[in-house]
């Protein structure tokens, strides 16, 4: 028996989960799992559906095309197998987050492959390659950006990868890099509790501004710097005898646990990208 997931996305109307369902039962697929959500300020209706069963023979594809032609106008049905998802890492020099989802990689705690990593120094080739897995250096010093992102890019298109995880990649993106991949592709770890502090220093922004918590925020890539629809945030407490220095060391683990966090939802296919927000399952 397989396992697939079934994603739906559409206006709201009566009746959806019954039909959603009902064409599972009537194509012999058991639901394991099934979640459901209606935004109200636009009438948006998702769904996750966890099913088992025997998908040969397109049985599959014959029930989406069905579900497809019964939902109404401007929604999308797609099939996703349970299945490890590749991953492409771009770093700078911070070896935290790169380690953590090696880690996690090698001993099975998540289920991903990481097919590459590309920095722009070579300080965490000696880590990657503790767990041979390929890296390749694209140096920014002496070239222009312009030159750098085309760079990247014919770098990225030596790896096949479902996702692209910036860990501490502290580079910013122009509008034109981020276009050559679709919606939802890339993920960054922020290290600050988004909306506040955008961009570069957030900790010496923070600690300029006295706060009392630090936190992180993991977040789709879009052309807007730090903009991009929020998949998983966290806070912890700090005070007074932190200094701009020690907030960073504290939040490190903040860092991990967040992209930890978002990354097992993503490649479970828990997360919808609705407009600039999402719909986390």
């Amino acid at each position: 028996m397989e396992r697939r997931i079934l994603l739906t996305e559409c206006p709201d109307a009566k009746g959806l989960i019954a039909m959603i369902t009902g064409a599972c039962f009537r194509h012999q697929f058991n639901i394991i799992k099934n979640d459901q959500f209606v935004s109200e300020t636009d009438s948006r209706f998702f769904m996750r559906t966890e099913i088992e069963g025997d998908f040969k023979n397109g049985n599959g594809d014959i029930m989406v095309n069905e579900i497809i032609s019964s939902i109404p106008a401007g929604g999308r049905c797609r099939l996703e197998p349970e299945s490890r998802k590749k991953i492409l890492i771009l770093v700078t020099k911070e070896p935290h987050v790169l380690g953590d989802l090696l880690m996690k990689s090698y001993s099975g705690a998540m289920p991903i492959d990481i097919v590459g990593v590309i920095g722009n120094y070579s300080v965490l080739e000696d880590l990657t390659a503790k767990f041979n897995i390929p890296y390749i250096t694209v140096s920014h010093e002496g070239i222009s950006r312009e030159e750098h992102e085309k760079r990247m890019l014919e770098a990225i298109a030596k790896f096949k990868s479902d996702y692209i995880v910036l860990a501490k990649y502290m580079r910013i993106l122009s509008p034109e890099f981020v276009n050559h991949f679709p919606k939802g592709k890339m993920i960054n770890i922020h290290h600050s509790f988004l909306p506040a502090f955008m961009g570069a220093k957030p900790y010496q922004q923070a600690f300029d501004r006295g706060v009392k918590i630090i936190g992180a925020t993991a977040h789709f890539v879009t052309e807007s710097l730090d903009e991009g629809p929020i998949i998983a945030q966290d806070v912890i407490k700090v005070n007074h005898n932190y200094s701009a220095e020690s907030m960073a060391r504290a939040g490190r683990d903040v860092e991990r646990m967040v992209l930890d966090r978002a990354l097992s939802r993503v490649i479970a296919d828990k997360v919808f990208i609705h407009g600039n927000k999402t719909v986390v399952f």
